[in-house]
């Protein structure tokens, strides 16, 4: 049974801002459980104890704030990013993690959580009946990434005028949901404001062309779409994570001034079996404090493994978190997305999540820990 629902920090990089908003922390609480915030929550963003305890009031629910330790020694955590691997332990056995975990290319978390007799559930795993994800925010994923990438293009490509006068061309990698929305962004320069401003100077415009699967893995194809790519946009969901679908030499095609737009934003994680690779090879990784790189820049060094190729480069944008630049209007689009969901978990209780019960329950279930381990049982320990 969950009587204690724990609320800790995301002590990340300074430019991670995201907390759960009172509203969504008083609902939790609404269902009659104990809600345990860490102390400090809702600093990152101007807020203070007052706004969540005036919310819970208003429920005539009950909030406490304590140490860090003691929001992760509650029934149920809920924490938007994955806590780091050495916090794992300050969960206790028998108790249910929420939080963006990325079971298909985080395997040491299943590991990790298997071995503490933990159980979780994934918010990006978590899909309707049509497996359609029902905590994300992939449109701000897509216009926060392509918004960043024509501001580089801008100072790449000055007023976006190509010499053969015609227009920005985006190549999108991957026709998912990001992928699709990306078409969106991409059409209208990252941002509508642009769009309306280069409408009005009479600029050639902006087109973008999306490549599924069967198109990627042909490299006498890629090569000749590369060389007309101003931006360059992963948005792809590989099935196999060990693989890159543009090798680093695939790069040199790209002109001199194009931008790589990193959407997918997977890790290096060459220890795993099978390891794990970006999408577009040996580019480096960004977060909410530096998403903006250059070819010249140390970052290339620090963040791309010595053993993955990255001669070639171009300017890129990658943030582990797109939607987080915009920290409150992000978590109030997740606050919404998960009330239900964490309502029916309380009620139902994490054993009690099953494929064939409600819907909540069966969303519930597809994200879990127990699913991802049905899905692939021989998972090393």
């Amino acid at each position: 049974m969950i009587r204690t629902v724990g609320f800790p920090r995301m002590h990340k990089e300074p430019g991670e801002k995201r907390v759960f908003l009172p509203a969504f922390v008083a609902a939790v609480a609404a269902t009659g459980v104990t809600v345990l915030l860490e102390s400090g929550y809702g600093e990152e963003i101007g807020l203070r104890q007052e706004a969540y305890r005036q919310e819970a009031n208003t429920r005539a629910a009950t909030i406490r704030f304590v140490p860090r330790v003691e929001s992760f020694a509650a029934d149920l955590v809920i924490v938007l990013r994955s806590p780091e691997r050495n916090e794992f332990s300050l969960l206790k056995p028998g108790a249910v993690l929420v939080s963006m975990l990325h079971f298909p290319t985080r395997s040491w978390r299943v590991q990790e959580l298997r071995s503490r007799g933990v159980g979780a559930v994934a918010m990006d795993q978590i899909t309707n009946d049509d497996g359609v994800r029902l905590v994300q925010n992939l449109s701000s994923v897509a216009w926060n990434g392509l918004e960043a990438a024509f501001a580089v293009l801008e100072t790449t490509l000055p007023g976006f005028m190509r010499t053969d006068g015609k227009p920005v061309q985006t190549t999108i990698l991957g026709t998912g949901e990001i992928g699709r929305i990306a078409v969106d962004a991409a059409t209208r320069y990252g941002s509508r404001e642009r769009n309306e401003k280069m409408i009005l100077s009479g600029h050639p415009g902006a087109v973008a062309l999306a490549l599924g699967r069967n198109v990627t893995g042909r490299p006498e194809t890629i090569a000749g779409i590369l060389t007309e790519t101003d931006i360059l946009v992963d948005a792809t969901q590989r099935r196999d994570p060990s693989v890159p679908v543009v090798p680093n030499d695939w790069i040199s095609f790209l002109p001199g001034h194009a931008v790589i737009a990193d959407l997918s934003v997977d890790p290096y994680l060459l220890d795993d079996t099978p390891p794990v690779v970006r999408g577009i090879e040996g580019i480096p990784r960004g977060n909410l404090d530096r998403y903006t790189f250059f070819p010249g820049d140390t970052a290339w060094d620090e963040t791309v493994p010595e053993a993955i190729p990255s001669r070639y480069r171009r300017a890129v944008v990658s943030c582990y978190s797109w939607p987080g630049i915009h920290p409150e209007a992000c978590m109030d689009h997740y606050g919404h997305q998960l009330e239900p969901l964490m309502t029916t978990l309380i009620q139902s209780g994490y054993e009690g999540l099953s494929a064939e019960g409600g819907y909540f329950e069966r969303a519930l279930f597809r994200g879990s820990l127990r699913a991802a381990i049905r899905i692939d049982p021989n998972r090393e320990m």
